[in-house]
């Protein structure tokens, strides 16, 4: 061999080496950016509706007391996420003829829990609608400043829906009348959550996976926690304000308003699921579903059930989004899906950052015309 063809294979040796910028290279970048001091780790998926594109990532520290690395197929709490499964369960309800959205809620929930609430609501009408769109003029049991001192000084301690239910009526007042404005509620949904529960006869775990076929979709890692062991042990730890919070007890946020652990590739199937028509038997379920609403006043969030919208990078977005750092995306322009969680949250914004600027990315990897 020449010195001129041994120079050109050296060359075609060193080229193969060479690690070319790849899109999956340059998501893990747009993750790796987003580590902080006080977001020490993310997971997030991509996928398009043909899943042409899809993709899964991780970045940072998942437990910062020994530094070991996330990795793509952990689980987290998604917190309020979960109130997309318990609305579209609900609606599931409904088709079956269970219920109707305008039965008022003293129609379906236990003696027990009718006599609580009436206390200081009219529980006769108070609609299973209005729930589900945070317009019944619940107090948020959560905004109690005896809750959080609960759930920071004793984390331990293990609530119930009732325990839940009476803080609502004792600690706080009505917003206002029913259906008469928009106030985000985690009450509401651990009343509905109830609701799945008395009609299903199981468990609010066994309940929604029965309703939304969720075994079906392959949704292996997707449960309340403390109902599967391996999702359960593949949990990472999540953080508020430095604080770990892996050992804090689930029933916290766990009977309707939260509860479900899942993964950010699950999460992006369960609603391209939905979307896609697989959730529901009637297409206008979901319609009902998304259908807007508006007050007399402008509401805080653009509320529907179990779903609101925003915008990201200017396009029109479907989502919900959880306390622990967890936030779903489905931007129907692009016939996007995208799911993340933070594990020390994120903070200024109703959208987290990563979506707007994996968009970006996805951009400047597109082909030029």
């Amino acid at each position: 061999m020449s010195m001129k063809s041994i120079s050109a294979f050296l060359s075609l040796v060193l080229l193969a080496l060479i690690p070319f910028p790849s899109k999956s290279q340059d998501y893990a970048k747009v993750l790796e950016s987003e580590i902080t001091t006080s977001n020490p780790g993310i997971l997030f998926t991509i996928e398009s509706g043909d899943e042409s594109l899809s993709w899964s990532g991780a970045a940072g520290i998942n437990d910062l007391s020994i530094g070991d690395s996330l990795y793509v197929e952990q689980t987290f709490r998604i917190a309020s996420v979960t109130k997309t499964f318990v609305a579209a369960a609900i609606l599931r309800l409904m088709e079956k003829g269970a219920l109707s959205l305008e039965d008022p809620i003293s129609k379906h929930i236990s003696s027990e829990h009718a006599q609580i609430l009436a206390q200081d609501y009219p529980i006769d009408q108070i609609t299973i609608r209005q729930i589900l769109r945070h317009s019944a003029g619940l107090f948020d049991h959560t905004n109690a400043p005896e809750f959080f001192d609960i759930v920071l000084g004793t984390p331990e301690h293990e609530w119930t829906r009732t325990e839940q239910l009476r803080m609502c009526v004792e600690k706080g007042e009505p917003i206002g009348p029913p259906g008469g404005q928009f106030s985000y509620s985690d009450t509401g949904y651990v009343v509905l959550g109830e609701l799945v529960e008395t009609y299903t006869g199981k468990s609010l775990d066994g309940g929604i996976k029965e309703l939304l076929g969720l075994d079906n979709l392959g949704l292996e890692r997707t449960d309340f926690e403390r109902m599967d062991p391996q999702t359960d042990e593949l949990r990472i730890h999540q953080y508020l304000q430095g604080r770990d919070t892996y050992n804090f007890s689930p029933t916290m946020d766990y009977f309707g308003g939260g509860g479900i652990v899942s993964n950010s590739q699950e999460l992006v199937d369960f609603f391209q699921a939905l979307f896609q028509g697989k959730i529901f038997e009637n297409p206008e379920t979901l319609q009902i579903m998304l259908e807007p609403v508006s007050y007399s006043e402008k509401a805080r969030m653009d509320y529907q059930m179990g779903m609101y919208r925003v915008k990201v990078n200017g396009l029109d977005a479907y989502c919900h989004s959880g306390f622990w750092g967890t936030q779903v995306i489905y931007i129907p322009e692009l016939d996007l899906y995208m799911a993340a969680n933070y594990s020390g949250g994120w903070r200024g914004s109703a959208v987290a950052p990563i979506f707007g600027k994996v968009l970006l990315e996805k951009e400047k990897n597109q082909p030029k015309p």
